[in-house]
């Protein structure tokens, strides 16, 4: 993992990103804090030339983004010129929202769509990645629907963004899941799971939790990941994003990267 390749879900910020002024304020903190990359996503309406003038401005690179789902599957040329604009070349398939996938059929219709969807986009130059939560390690006809959504999808058409935490939370070992995945993964979102009383699991900051970072990093940089994002969904430090977000930074600055 090279520091130069860690990254924010800007989602971890949403709070702070409802207008112009708050995302040029949140953006600099970013930058500050010492990350040089971030994937977009849990933004106001901010017009995408602002956007992209905001991220030159303090050196920061969009490394992705997440776009509505509905959009990727139906508008997909608008999402390439989206993407063009900001001047990246991967994007994610956030979450099945009103997606029916309790059955073999539902989910092959799915993966039809997605490769449909991330063949129009390498056509243009863009990444397709499905980004997963645990609602895609439900079993359906003898194995996961993310399963089924990798064996059902061409390689080339549809990658998978990892995430640690939902991997954890739906059974799976997430080094385990990047080596079974080899390069198939160009962006892997980190974040760490704990546990807390009566046996709820929470969101923590990189190296507050349960999982063995050592060995997840290991397995992602021979997975030829690209990008390590680090997503604080809520349960943030002292109720303070942009403190959660350096936290886990300073971890990883410490314990898990090299420079460059």
């Amino acid at each position: 993992m090279k520091l130069s390749r860690v990254a924010v879900q800007l989602y971890s910020l949403r709070s702070h990103l409802a207008t112009g002024a708050e995302a040029r304020a949140a953006l600099r903190r970013v930058r500050k804090i010492g990350y040089r990359g971030v994937e977009v996503a849990g933004l106001g309406d901010i017009p995408v030339s602002d956007l992209r003038a905001m991220l030159d401005d303090n050196g920061l690179l969009c490394c992705s983004t997440h776009e509505p789902g509905d959009r990727i599957l139906g508008q997909t040329e608008q999402v390439a010129e989206r993407l063009h604009a900001l001047g990246c070349t991967s994007t994610a398939y956030p979450f099945p929202r009103d997606v029916p996938l309790s059955t073999l059929r539902d989910v092959r219709r799915f993966a039809a769509g997605l490769d449909r969807s991330g063949k129009i986009l390498r056509a243009a130059g863009i990444e397709l990645s499905y980004h997963h939560h645990d609602v895609e390690l439900v079993r359906v006809g003898g194995k996961t629907i993310l399963e089924w959504l990798m064996e059902l999808t061409d390689p080339e058409n549809l990658r998978l963004e990892l995430d640690t935490y939902w991997a954890q939370a739906g059974g799976f070992d997430p080094a385990e899941m990047c080596r079974r995945y080899r390069g198939r993964i160009p962006l892997l979102h980190i974040k760490d799971y704990g546990v807390v009383a009566a046996r709820t699991p929470v969101f923590e900051e990189i190296g507050q939790g349960n999982l063995s970072w050592p060995g997840i990093v290991k397995a992602a940089d021979t997975a030829k990941t690209r990008w390590f994002i680090v997503e604080q969904d809520d349960n943030f430090d002292r109720g303070d994003p942009f403190r959660s977000i350096e936290q886990s930074f300073a971890y990883i600055k410490e314990n898990l990267a090299t420079e460059g």
